[in-house]
């Protein structure tokens, strides 16, 4: 291939060189006709002069000497004469010659040496891509051959049809190599021991025994000892030797009315619980069903285990919405101006997602993203869930958690610098001046509602940290601003406008410290 690529590139430069010199000698033709040319025209209009005065009886030239004595006014002037119709003769004669020289360089010369270069530069593309085929092919044939002799695909004989790196690349299942796996590695885990439970000897009187209770038996003992509505411990965490974590022991929730949030700690879980990884489904202190004004619920239910999965089932309506829930609701209903949703969020990209290249830009699990809504939205149930500063409970996956964040701000029935103001936004982001713009934009910020301007707030010190990381995580303010000023703004009616809701957003985040002052 090295020698066919040096002759082909050998060739074309002779090839190029040859037609080049072909066209400048072409070029030099017609501008040495056209330099005679012009000569020509000098001699022929000085003799033109020469003949006018001696015509018209200009004396200033004074007598004419000749070989055979000074010559008469007559002589003179038939000699100017003659002379001026040979140098006439002789311009248009070169006069001509240029012209047809002029118009065979461009009727015929030049487009001989353009097309002549077109084809070299097409033997040369068609070379070149004859050479980038085998060097393609040698090369899939030398990576298959070397993939092959490492792992050699079952039933592969060289009679056969040879693979080509396509196919054998198409042939990669992870999912059904992992189940083949964890099926194989199952069979070879020896059966779950037997629990160890007591068992009195039957001579003995049972009546005179106490027996010793199993563990099913000694946690309803321990169930029935519980005030009503108290959080109970799992039962699996007494099967894994494994003590839990203590929860605190308290009166029956009110579950006919909201929660008071002013009791919930948003710095600190509600409890000290290590969640499991997210492979498998994490078992949630046992809670009563809540309580209906309905007769015919006036018994509560049995209390049931709740699960990942169970959050997440399409059937169930949410108990406790928060997507959907305008900031003012949530405020009336919860008692705080920032949303949990929005705090555990900012929370958890901030210990975790700084030095995430692309974070808020790359989208996460929509799996994860459904479950992480659903717990949410379902607060009431999985409030001890909540607690992103440990990753187990966002599935170590925090590309999901800042997706959350955007579905919650784009759900929101107005959006957080509302509707009301879009047009403010778009006509404060068109002024040229950085100062003025700043100033405008703070002026509206601080007309926002109170749960909209403390939601912004927290969001835009939040992405000043983010940005302050860019050096790792490629998002600088003009990034975030294009990740978030729709979701922020809302759609509006012009798609013009999507270019100034990117400035707004942007504009704050430049002028954070100007615009909020950092508590």
């Amino acid at each position: 291939m090295h020698e066919d690529l040096h002759d082909l590139a050998t060739n074309i430069e002779r090839g190029r060189k040859q037609w080049k010199q072909s066209g400048l000698s072409a070029e030099k033709r017609v501008q040495d006709s056209e330099a005679l040319v012009d000569k020509a025209k000098t001699k022929y209009d000085s003799l033109a002069e020469d003949y006018d005065r001696a015509r018209t009886g200009d004396k200033q030239a004074g007598r004419v000497f000749g070989l055979k004595g000074p010559k008469t006014a007559a002589q003179h002037e038939e000699d100017l004469h003659r002379k001026m119709q040979a140098a006439d003769s002789d311009y248009s004669s070169r006069l001509q010659t240029a012209q047809s020289q002029r118009q065979e360089l461009v009727s015929t010369q030049r487009p001989q040496v353009v097309k002549a270069i077109l084809d070299l530069i097409i033997e040369c593309d068609s070379g070149l891509t004859l050479q980038l085929q085998k060097y393609a092919s040698f090369s899939e044939k030398l990576s298959l051959s070397n993939g092959l002799c490492v792992h050699p695909l079952k039933g592969h004989s060289s009679g056969q049809s040879q693979h080509s790196l396509r196919d054998v690349v198409f042939q990669i299942n992870n999912t059904e190599d992992l189940n083949n796996y964890i099926t194989s590695v199952s069979l070879k885990t020896g059966q779950r021991p037997a629990e160890v439970r007591y068992r009195a000897h039957p001579s003995l009187d049972s009546s005179q025994q106490v027996p010793l209770m199993d563990s099913g038996s000694q946690m309803e003992l321990n169930n029935q000892s519980e005030p009503p509505g108290g959080l109970r411990r799992s039962s699996l965490a007494d099967l894994s030797n494994v003590p839990p974590s203590p929860h605190k022991q308290g009166p029956a929730p009110n579950f006919n009315s909201p929660p008071n949030p002013s009791e919930l700690n948003y710095h600190e879980s509600p409890h000290s619980q290590t969640f499991p990884p997210s492979g498998g489904g994490s078992i949630l202190p046992q809670l009563p069903h809540p309580q209906l004004s309905s007769p015919m619920h006036s018994h509560s239910p049995p209390p049931v285990m709740a699960t990942y999965s169970d959050s997440t089932h399409p059937d169930v309506p949410a108990l406790r919405p928060v997507f959907g829930v305008s900031l003012d609701d949530l405020l009336k209903r919860d008692g705080s101006a920032i949303p949990l949703v929005v705090y555990q969020c900012l929370q958890a990209v901030e210990l975790f997602g700084l030095n995430v290249e692309g974070i808020y830009r790359l989208s996460g699990s929509a799996p994860h993203l459904s479950k992480l809504r659903a717990i949410f939205d379902n607060g009431i149930w999985f409030l001890s869930l909540v607690d992103f500063r440990n990753p187990e409970s966002f599935f170590h996956d925090v590309n999901s958690v800042a997706g959350l964040l955007k579905q919650f701000f784009r759900d929101l029935p107005d959006p957080l610098l509302t509707n009301e103001h879009f047009q403010d936004f778009v006509e404060a982001a068109r002024i040229e001046d950085d100062v003025t713009r700043r100033d405008s934009l703070h002026a509206i910020v601080n007309s926002l509602p109170d749960p909209n301007y403390a939601t912004l707030r927290a969001l835009t010190l939040h992405l000043h940290r983010v940005q302050e990381h860019s050096g790792v995580n490629r998002m600088n303010a003009g990034n975030l601003a294009i990740c978030f000023g729709p979701t922020l703004m809302g759609t509006g009616s012009n798609i013009a406008d999507a270019g100034w809701q990117v400035r707004v957003i942007e504009t704050i985040l430049q002028n954070t410290y100007q615009i909020f002052d950092d508590d």
